[in-house]
């Protein structure tokens, strides 16, 4: 699905760029705990309002010590993958005993998408960047996101698509600096039942990621409980104006 090459009008072989989203991945839910990064979202990709893929995988390792989570367009996304991996190629090739951290691939993916932009020719994503790195302070934790038009920030704790507006409040209310992982796997659950139940394009298969100082890991996709016996949602037009 890599919409970055196909045929140009008039049949020869050419660069057609991504005018509108096709085939896109929602919200990626990432915070920080007691001892790294942890990242989660669903597996689902969306053609429109279909949901026609359901294991698509939308976080990667980036190097030694970072993962990255992408929502939005997937084939954009895949030439961010792209960039970063030969990014990471000649990095490891100077073979000088360093090696890029999350902070420095923020960097740089920041500048890749502010220029997309300034050529009005944006890769259409939001990316959430995490990692674990030892600096002049010891281990630093880094957690930051760009999006399509260049906009970055750092914060304890991150989301994107519909989770910016139903996952922030919740994490705003109870992320701790100093929660185990597998309390912020229950607070990362919890954001992702709300995506769930709210969000028509999110499906209940989930991927959880997370980079400490030992390295990285992303597990198995995996459902969660539900329940669909709520008042609201048996009958969600009750007491709404001019509904039928």
């Amino acid at each position: 699905m890599d919409g970055s090459h196909s045929h140009a009008a008039g049949g020869g072989e050419g660069t057609q760029r991504t005018l509108n989203p096709y085939v896109t991945g929602n919200s990626v839910i990432a915070m920080k705990y007691k001892d790294g990064v942890i990242m989660a979202c669903d597996t689902g990709a969306s053609y429109g309002s279909t949901l026609r893929y359901k294991s698509v995988e939308r976080i990667k390792e980036v190097g030694k010590h970072s993962l990255i989570g992408g929502s939005g367009e997937f084939s954009d996304f895949q030439e961010i993958l792209r960039y970063l991996d030969e990014l990471t190629l000649n990095d490891h090739m100077w073979d000088d005993g360093n090696s890029l951290g999350p902070k420095e691939i923020h960097a740089y993916l920041t500048r890749v998408m502010y220029n997309r932009r300034n050529k009005f020719d944006p890769l259409w994503n939001s990316l959430v960047l995490g990692g674990v790195k030892k600096g002049p302070k010891g281990d630093e934790k880094y957690l930051g996101m760009v999006n399509m038009i260049g906009t970055h920030f750092e914060e304890n704790h991150i989301a994107t698509g519909f989770g910016n507006h139903m996952a922030i409040p919740i994490l705003r209310g109870e992320w701790r600096e100093d929660m185990t992982f597998e309390e912020a796997v229950k607070l990362i659950e919890k954001c992702l039942l709300v995506l769930l139940y709210r969000d028509r394009s999110s499906i209940n298969k989930f991927q959880i990621a997370k980079i400490t100082t030992e390295g990285s890991t992303i597990y198995p996709p995996y459902a969660l409980k539900t329940n669909w016996g709520f008042a609201a949602f048996e009958n969600p037009s009750k007491g709404a104006v001019g509904t039928w």
